[in-house]
């Protein structure tokens, strides 16, 4: 009950001075569309989600406070393992803020690692198989959020790097991470490491072993500083397996 009244305090002082921010927020929407981007709109599902009073405060413009409170309440809901709740609260909080990668980000982290691995490891649970079970469904909502983050995203680099992440850690997708980390290699901002990603997880993909060896190798004539012994022990390992002839391989002075 406590809990409850400081919301409907906080949210009622948010509706009275949220008027002023309204012609604002449309601007800005339209700017969004304008752009390319997708609209946050704010729907009759939204409202179940988040309950009448922090909906009414979302529409008068404050969805970042919102949000924001909503985001503290999954934080608890983490303190308590309560994961379901929690997936629900991350569910609410980016679909009221989308074009924020952090939220998208952790949303993620959280279902498919903290939430799997409680999962799995739950002493409650005694069979392994609905263990399995519980925890592959958390990697499915963590990816889940991840390509509702791109979709809302097409530009950022960060949520298709931690796609790759999640791909190669979690399912052994080793065809997909490569190929979502070269879609995040190509985004504004991205770092080098990214394209190298690419090319150690396509080095691992079957049947695409020539394309990573020709990515490998165009990355190792970028210089210097992008012969790392990963790239270059890949190279070599590629050059037996295509049986590359001796003449088209990396001199020996260069593998050193």
């Amino acid at each position: 009950m406590r809990r409850a009244a400081l919301w409907t305090v906080v949210i009622a002082a948010l509706l009275i001075f949220g008027a002023a921010r309204l012609p604002f927020e449309k601007s800005l929407e339209a700017a969004h569309r304008e752009a390319g981007l997708r609209s946050a709109a704010l729907n009759i599902e939204l409202r179940e989600q988040i309950g009448q009073l922090a909906y009414a405060a979302a529409l008068s413009g404050f969805r970042s406070l919102v949000a924001a409170f909503l985001w503290i309440e999954a934080h608890t809901a983490w303190e308590q393992t309560a994961w379901g709740r929690m997936a629900g609260l991350f569910q609410s909080v980016t679909g009221l803020q989308p074009r924020s990668l952090v939220y998208w980000d952790l949303a993620s982290w959280h279902m498919a690692w903290n939430a799997s691995i409680a999962a799995r490891d739950n002493p409650k649970e005694p069979s392994e198989f609905l263990r399995r079970r519980a925890e592959r469904e958390y990697h499915e909502i963590g990816r889940d959020f991840l390509q509702r983050g791109i979709d809302n995203n097409p530009d950022a680099y960060l949520l298709r790097e931690r796609m790759g992440i999640m791909l190669r850690d979690k399912f052994s997708d080793h065809c997909g991470a490569a190929d979502a980390f070269a879609a995040a290699a190509e985004r504004p901002e991205a770092p080098p490491y990214v394209k190298r990603l690419a090319a150690y997880e396509l080095s691992q993909c079957e049947g695409r072993e020539r394309e990573a060896y020709e990515r490998l190798r165009a990355i190792y004539l970028l210089g210097e500083d992008e012969r790392l012994p990963r790239v270059i022990t890949l190279i070599n390992e590629l050059e037996e397996k295509l049986d590359i002839p001796p003449s088209d391989r990396l001199a020996p002075a260069e593998r050193d």
